[in-house]
């Protein structure tokens, strides 16, 4: 997308000739592409083939309606971050409140003022570019991430949080079935706190979770920790060759803690630890215990 109402694809879908005319019409004079559907399953077709950059979605229709529509849609993990504006002929609060609860984002009354259409999109269209922009950032830094809905169905996921999922052998049937139950169950339990972790059970390969943050929209951004992986100072020795010694040291260095201290747990003199460290710089080319503490977080918060 180039520009906040521009060169996006939008998918227009409703049983109306007439409201379709009007709407494509106004569409096009803003320079958008237009993608017409007159019903649900054309829609879902439609979109896998051309992904549309935002849906306007009439909420009355023969066959598959609006708010099935929706649901598909939402249920797809390729097609479930565009956003829907349902147009609807409707007041019904009821029926608002629907449209909204099976993943729509606004909603516009029959008949379809051109301009209040406009100024909606172009508002809906720059909260998707923002959210498009922080998973891209995500998927880059290579971390396990996802986000989940609050019954603990997978919305969303980076590259290498798929990777794990797969070598635990859970696929899109067994994420829904299992997986989907457990974190629903961790997220909804009276005892839940912001730093709690849930360690996935029945697994081959172990996988644990941990809630990073709640999300204004009701999701929850998640990490996997990978069971099998090494941590702490083990992982600083393998990645960064040194000795268990200077691991043990550099890990403490790493959160936070004075020499004083980490000669209190683990038992050495504070002149120990600070001959450690003489070691440790050269090893990774630094020259303070501030440059070799962020040399340490990035290999321990690197997945």
């Amino acid at each position: 997308m180039n520009t906040v109402l521009g060169k996006e694809i939008v998918l227009v879908v409703d049983d109306s000739p007439d409201a379709l005319s009007l709407i494509n019409d106004a569409l096009e004079d803003a320079g958008m592409d237009v993608l017409v559907a007159l019903e649900g399953r054309q829609a879902l077709t439609i979109a896998k083939r051309i992904r549309p950059d935002i849906i306007l979605l009439d909420a009355i229709m023969p066959n598959m309606d609006g708010f099935e529509t929706c649901h598909a849609l939402k249920s797809d993990p390729a097609l479930a971050t565009i956003p829907v504006i349902f147009m609807t002929g409707l007041t019904d609060t009821e029926d608002v409140v629907k449209g909204l609860e099976v993943g729509g984002v606004d909603y516009l009354t029959k008949p379809i003022n051109p301009s209040e259409l406009l100024a909606r999109m172009k508002v809906h269209l720059s909260n998707a570019r923002q959210a498009v922009s922080v998973e891209s950032a995500l998927d880059s830094s290579g971390q396990h991430l996802i986000t989940v809905s609050a019954e603990g169905q997978l919305l969303w996921g980076t590259p290498q949080a798929y990777a794990l999922l797969a070598k635990a052998e859970i696929d899109p049937e067994t994420q829904k079935t299992f997986l989907a139950p457990q974190i629903h169950a961790w997220l909804s339990s009276s005892g839940f706190m912001q730093d709690s972790n849930l360690k996935l059970v029945h697994l081959d390969y172990p996988i644990e979770l941990k809630l990073v943050d709640k999300q204004m929209n009701g999701e929850y951004l998640i990490r996997l920790i990978d069971g099998n992986r090494l941590s702490g100072a083990a992982l600083l020795k393998v990645k960064l060759a040194i000795t268990d010694r200077e691991s043990e040291v550099l890990h403490w260095i790493a959160n936070g803690k004075t020499n004083r201290e980490i000669a209190e747990i683990l038992e050495m003199s504070p002149r120990t630890v600070n001959k450690h460290l003489e070691q440790i710089f050269p090893k990774l080319g630094v020259e303070n215990r501030t440059a070799a503490a962020g040399v340490a977080l990035r290999v321990i918060t690197s997945d």
